[in-house]
């Protein structure tokens, strides 16, 4: 029988705690929060009702947590962006392995120091590029191998992130200041950066990007429109009120039978009264057009990865659904799927159109095809067999952090092919 992982968890949020920590209600018997840190009472109260840790080990910040003997196998850092790495060193430094969710750091400078403590120590660090886990990505990946189109020459990918999610992360939401987080292109498609390398085979080479934040501006704001959406007198036809986004959404909605992200961001326990009073209150309820919101809502960037495989790939907040979508395109056919549908189309030149129809996704949260949980096994494999060499480690995550902060210096400067091997040299 494999030895049950314990983990302390440095962040107690939607990602902490939904997406990593709630793997203990999954395998109760394979892994056990045991510590918890987070300034917020509410979510300490949620690390001892819903998980069992005990009140002695719930802590208000990471320092008190890092102050403490190795409490765990594995610390769990889900803060935010700019705060992961200063807790990782000496995370690393008392003995723990780490799950260190994406992006590591908005700082090149701080994913390597990372990357070379990691070393030091010999200690595990995992980086949560999720995608890589999932059945999907995973048979691609297979089928490349197996030549099932012949050579590799060109991916097309596409996140289409979702105006409700886009509104709700990027503009009202903790990642919507590049200097507060990370530019929108590494906090949320370092996921499609690591997907690209990894589907490529090979390094990338070049970049070039082009994108901007058109939209979610004031001078975009209707006429008649308020600061808040319960104060608005146009917002009946604003598809982006609040209102609309977190009670009625047919997907994520309050009444549609939603309690998961994102209504657990506006309070821990929704219920209506409580949604409604952070929509007239918190951050959640603004007008879209009137928030301090600085990053991209859309964004191209291209790419040339050694071995001469291209490849282009697509971010924006104006679509409906929040899904991703990937074309490889090779010398004997092509491979196509979506994500969301589970579902892959291998075309052979000359030959019949073949569905590839993957197994039911168990878990949906945040749109990445159950990628989450099997992350979570995966690690809870690696640690019990006293392994460190895992499919997401620091080394090759570094390479995808590279990418997405080369393409935002090409996006900032008119879309300048930037060479990676110079690039913050």
């Amino acid at each position: 029988m494999r030895k049950k992982v314990t983990a302390a968890v440095c962040g107690f949020g939607i990602r902490g705690a939904e997406a990593y920590a709630a793997y203990q209600h999954i395998r109760p018997e394979e892994f056990a929060v045991v510590a918890v840190a987070d300034p917020r009472p509410e979510r300490l109260e949620l690390a001892e009702r819903e998980f069992g840790v005990p009140r002695q080990q719930c802590y208000t910040t990471g320092e008190e947590l890092l102050a403490q003997p190795r409490l765990a196998d594995v610390m769990i850092i889900a803060t935010q962006d700019r705060d992961h790495v200063r807790y990782a060193l000496p995370a690393l430094e008392k003995g723990y392995h780490l799950l260190v969710e994406k992006p590591i750091s908005p700082s090149l400078g701080e994913c390597i120091a990372l990357r070379e403590k990691a070393h030091q120590c010999g200690r595990a660090v995992v980086v949560c590029h999720v995608l890589r886990y999932t059945q999907f990505y995973q048979k691609l990946r297979q089928l490349l191998d197996q030549g099932a189109v012949g050579r590799l020459e060109t991916i097309a990918a596409t996140e289409n992130v979702a105006y409700w999610h886009f509104a709700h992360s990027y503009v009202r939401g903790n990642w919507r200041r590049q200097e507060d987080s990370s530019p929108v292109i590494l906090a949320k498609s370092c996921h499609d950066m690591d997907i690209l390398r990894w589907l490529a085979g090979s390094p990338c080479l070049r970049v070039s990007s082009y994108g901007s934040l058109d939209w979610f501006k004031p001078e975009n704001a209707p006429a008649g429109s308020a600061d808040r959406c319960l104060d608005c007198a146009v917002r009946d036809g604003c598809p982006y009120d609040g209102e609309k986004i977190y009670l009625d959404n047919p997907k994520s909605g309050f009444r549609s039978g939603a309690r998961q992200w994102p209504l657990t961001v506006l309070c821990p326990q929704p219920t209506e009264g409580a949604l409604y009073a952070a929509l007239r209150t918190g951050p959640y309820g603004r007008c879209v057009y009137r928030c301090d919101n600085d990053v991209a809502d859309h964004q191209v960037v291209n790419m040339e990865f050694a071995g001469g495989v291209t490849a282009t790939f697509s971010m924006s907040a104006f679509t409906q659904g929040c899904y991703r979508t990937v074309r490889l395109m090779g010398s004997m056919g092509e491979l196509e799927g979506n994500l969301e549908e589970n579902t892959i189309y291998m075309r052979r030149f000359g030959q019949p159109e073949k569905v590839i129809v993957l197994d039911p996704v168990q878990d949906e949260f945040a749109g990445h095809g159950g990628g989450d949980s099997k992350l979570m096994e995966y690690l809870c494999a690696m640690v019990s067999r006293g392994g460190r060499d895992a499919l997401t480690s620091v080394d090759v995550s570094v390479e995808s952090h590279l990418m997405a902060m080369a393409a935002e210096h090409s996006r900032l400067h008119g879309g300048a092919s930037v060479e990676l091997a110079a690039f913050g040299i």
